[in-house]
């Protein structure tokens, strides 16, 4: 399941430049813990949805693909700058991050509920 909605680097990307070192090498335990995090993610994202996004993901629109990319990328993200909050300069970069991704999440995550923008991305309740 793990990187269906999103790449490792859009995730690693939305953490910004400052992330920890470790998991942005993607080897070993951190890559195991990052492709938790998406296999994580990527759940949530089908409760959300209230259906399978992951294995209807082919049938998907390119536009509800980003909202979809765009929410996994952020919500991992999020767990990465949560994991090594001092690997940043200072905490005030790592909470204004966190803040950029939090206002992506909850502005991707109503576009993903609503019964309109399913057919849109021409996934179908069950």
């Amino acid at each position: 399941m793990s990187w269906t909605l999103c790449t490792s680097g859009a995730a690693i990307f939305d953490a910004g430049k400052n992330a920890n070192a470790n998991i942005v090498s993607y080897i070993g335990a951190y890559k195991t813990a990052l492709d938790d995090w998406s296999d994580r993610v990527e759940s949530v994202i089908c409760d959300i949805c209230r259906v399978n996004v992951v294995t209807s993901y082919s049938g998907l629109t390119s536009g509800g693909k980003q909202i979809l990319n765009e929410l996994a990328s952020s919500m991992i993200a999020e767990k990465m700058v949560k994991y090594d909050i001092y690997s940043y300069n200072s905490k005030a970069e790592a909470n204004l991050i966190l803040n950029v991704l939090e206002n992506s999440i909850r502005r991707c995550i109503p576009l993903v509920e609503d019964d309109k923008v399913k057919k849109y991305m021409a996934a179908t309740t069950g």
